[in-house]
């Protein structure tokens, strides 16, 4: 299996595996809409394709029935008649299978969650052809893919009914790391420092469709504006089409993120529930879980309020919207660039900084050497009357260390001050006191450049820089 895929190591060897297990395997592939399921599965198998369906974005049963007649029709010389119901489809389905002459019969439903329209009988049918069939056939493959995380995790990952334990793997596509985001943007010949790449990062994460935008020959701002602010730029409209095309009523999903948006360390469910004005119960219960299933937001607690549930935004691409787009009709066409060193800039730089680093605590811990020790990953801030100590990230460590991690975003290597040196072992202090942690406490800088090593540095006792974050996965 020859393949053009950037990164993706793990995923493709997981795929390959189950290729070659000569078992019967109900792959789910999901993931954040445009992260690269389709292309992923299609580079890899598509050579061994029986059957290829792709659901239509709110289409009709019968216009669903009629696109998998098409589908048939393309892939088989026999002639089949329009089903009239899906249990109708996946027989016909049997039936090209069984004719097929392919060692091994891989079937793909992209968008599958499309298919599943109201009162369509869908996944009943999906589970009597698994249950009733394909489940017996050791060369019969078949991989679903979906942008509705929530969906696929409700119905096939989580199915209590006739499905329920039958997927044999999942594939959970994650944006690119900040390396592969780097080794993508140099197979399409864009050599950029890990400053500028980190840039482009924190406007548009790794999600290869948005990266494969990118033009050599053009700095990072140049990009932006001609990818996002221009006036044919083929991003501007992207946020829009971004939670429609996932959730229904999209406008309830977005007042939360949007409210996340101003939240920098997330909020509980009582304050969302308070600053959107919904109600409590399961409606929001549920969005709030579609919204992490698909990796919009992670929700975390703290160790002195373990019940208390805290949900953060983590998505680059709609925070940056919030930030610069929501409310304001942008006519710059060189917006990005106009906004370059602005205090709106260097604001959002911060937080998405802080982002980034969170979502790279893999490489945190590798550059630390204890990528073995399981660890968890929160915010903190004192509850105490009169105190205003807030720490952006702390690394929990098994192995009875906290990191309590300093993140600062810089052009230069960052200084260290007399003043800030009493402010960091301030919040030392009132963390230790606050928290009683019976683990050693340990000041990690996490900076672009390093930190510079005056007669305040003593206080630092482990350093992570930009490059560190850079390394590869394990």
């Amino acid at each position: 299996m020859n393949t053009k895929i950037v990164g993706r190591k793990l995923e493709i060897n997981k795929l390959q595996k189950l290729y070659k297990s000569n078992k019967p395997e109900f792959v789910a592939v999901y993931g954040r809409r445009r992260v690269g399921k389709t292309f992923l599965v299609r580079e890899l198998l598509e050579k061994e394709f029986v059957f290829d369906l792709s659901g239509l974005a709110k289409g009709s049963l019968n216009e669903q029935l009629m696109n998998f007649h098409f589908t048939l029709k393309r892939a088989s010389d026999k002639e089949f008649s329009v089903p009239k119901s899906w249990l109708e489809a996946f027989e016909q389905l049997i039936t090209l299978l069984q004719n097929s002459t392919k060692k091994r019969k891989v079937v793909f439903i992209d968008e599958i969650s499309w298919l599943d329209t109201h009162k369509s009988g869908f996944l009943t049918a999906l589970e009597h052809f698994w249950n009733g069939w394909a489940c017996s056939k050791r060369d019969v493959m078949l991989v679903v893919c979906g942008s509705a995380t929530s969906w696929i995790v409700k119905n096939l990952i989580n199915n209590h009914g006739g499905l329920y334990n039958r997927i044999t793997a999942t594939i959970e596509l994650l944006p690119f790391t900040l390396h592969e985001t780097e080794l993508f943007l140099k197979s399409k010949n864009i050599n950029w420092t890990h400053y500028q790449i980190a840039e482009i990062y924190m406007i548009m994460g790794g999600i290869p469709f948005y990266l494969d935008k990118l033009k050599q020959g053009k700095g990072v701002s140049q990009n932006i504006d001609n990818v996002i602010f221009s006036k044919n730029a083929e991003l501007k409209k992207e946020f829009q089409n971004l939670f429609v095309s996932l959730f229904d009523h999209a406008e309830n999903y977005e007042k939360i993120v949007e409210i996340l948006s101003s939240n920098r360390n997330g909020l509980t469910r009582k304050k969302i529930l308070e600053k959107t004005k919904m109600k409590s119960g399961n409606k929001i219960t549920t969005i709030l879980n579609n919204l992490e299933y698909s990796g919009f937001i992670r929700s975390y607690s703290q160790p002195t309020k373990k019940t208390e549930v805290i949900y953060q935004l983590i998505d680059f691409f709609t925070l940056f919207y919030y930030y610069f787009m929501h409310k304001n009709n942008v006519r710059d066409e060189k917006f990005w660039t106009n906004t370059l060193n602005t205090a709106r800039h260097n604001t959002w730089a911060g937080f998405s900084f802080e982002i980034l680093c969170l979502l790279h605590v893999r490489e945190m811990k590798k550059k630390l050497e204890v990528l073995g020790v399981q660890s968890s990953e929160y915010a903190w801030r004192s509850n105490k009357a009169g105190q205003n100590v807030q720490i952006d990230l702390l690394l929990d460590r098994a192995d009875n260390i906290i990191n309590l991690c300093e993140i600062k975003y810089s052009k230069i290597p960052y200084s260290i001050t007399k003043d800030y040196e009493e402010k960091l072992r301030e919040k030392m202090e009132v963390f230790q006191q606050e928290t009683q942690p019976r683990k050693a406490i340990h000041l990690l800088m996490l900076t672009t450049f390093g930190v510079r090593q005056n007669k305040y540095y003593d206080i630092v006792q482990n350093e992570v820089t930009l490059d560190d974050l850079f390394a590869e996965s394990e």
